[in-house]
């Protein structure tokens, strides 16, 4: 089955505003990420003894390196985002939830199965290997 011509306009619009999108995100968050290191280092040369102010900046620098990868990797995986990515990032974010909200320990009891979920599913989704390192073409 063939595509049209204006099937393939279409696609290539939507791709073209999409790919375009991503790189502006891209950009906008890698300016957060310095941003963040910024502080992270300001932190550090004034003395902050402070560990949670600075865990939850750490955090934050890299959950905006996570998302820039992730950007990064859409392009080298032709177009499309891999699905173990978005779990990390559901894995990161929980955490950095439960650090930076660490006054309400009911709430953060709720969210560990969410973490020990997203593990799992992490787990599952990750390529086998074999002893030597290699991946397993056939899974059995």
């Amino acid at each position: 089955m063939t595509k049209s011509n204006n099937e393939l306009t279409i696609v290539r619009f939507y791709q073209l505003m999409l790919n375009t999108s991503l790189i502006i995100l891209g950009l906008v968050l890698s300016f957060y990420l310095v941003r963040e290191l910024y502080a992270i280092v300001l932190d550090a040369l004034q003395g902050n003894n402070n560990v949670h102010d600075i865990l939850e900046k750490v955090l934050a620098f890299f959950l905006y390196f996570v998302f820039v990868s992730m950007i990064v990797k859409y392009f080298h995986e032709a177009y499309h985002f891999p699905l173990r990515y978005l779990i990390y990032i559901g894995i990161t974010g929980t955490v950095r939830f439960i650090i930076v909200n660490r006054d309400d320990a009911m709430n953060n009891l709720i969210l560990s199965p969410v973490i020990f979920i997203l593990v799992i599913s992490y787990i599952m989704l990750a390529p086998r290997q074999n002893k030597v390192g290699e991946l397993k073409e056939n899974i059995e």
